[in-house]
């Protein structure tokens, strides 16, 4: 199980970590499209579809990594008020009523969604340049798929948390963390130096 967990992680952090590059060619094309449009009068036609398939890469394929690392929106009010065991006990319920069904069912119909643009190779109705989309709609089967062997690793998180009484350590590292984690753990560490 702790081997899968690894497996699971790695592959999360690194498909988040090189589509997090999309923000860097979004970037750049806005930048593109503004000095386009306001300092040579010659907006292009291309921009804004362009956009939303890099924004769209960016929110799909950040998914797993977010997961892997916790950075989801969660309401924890009363959760955290529970013991480990009764945490990870309601977490692989949780897991296999509703997070399972929706991302089993995202790479499964994404696939038929996306072979279909493939085979028409697709292009944007919307846009005046006519975009080919069917790469991009590529992504939806691939989130889903990512987001299915992440879960997986957090329901064996969950099965080892049960077995043991602790949550087994992330071997992620800390990109972005939220001030309340960082304050929390922060003050834990400098609590045990005040006991030594």
């Amino acid at each position: 199980m702790r081997s899968y967990i690894k497996f699971a992680d790695r592959l999360s952090v690194s498909m988040g970590k090189a589509f997090s590059w999309c923000i860097v060619i979004l970037m750049g094309g806005t930048c593109y499209e503004v000095f386009m449009a306001y300092a040579l009068n010659a907006p292009t036609l291309w921009n804004f579809d362009f956009s939303l398939q890099m924004y769209g890469a960016i929110f799909m394929m950040a998914g797993a990594y977010t997961l892997c690392t916790e950075a989801h929106v969660r309401g924890d009010v009363i959760y955290r008020l529970f013991s480990q065991r009764v945490q990870a006990w309601i977490d692989i319920v949780l897991y296999f009523i509703f997070f399972f069904p929706g991302v089993i069912a995202l790479a499964f119909y994404g696939y038929e969604y996306a072979a279909l643009a493939w085979k028409i190779k697709e292009t944007s109705w919307n846009s005046p340049a006519q975009i080919q989309i069917y790469m991009a709609k590529s992504l939806i089967p691939l989130s889903g798929s990512l987001l299915t062997l992440q879960g997986i690793g957090e329901v064996f998180r969950c099965v080892i948390c049960i077995k043991t009484g602790s949550w087994p350590e992330r071997g992620t590292e800390r990109d972005a963390e939220e001030t309340e984690k960082v304050l929390m753990r922060t003050s834990q560490e400098g609590n045990k130096e005040d006991v030594i």
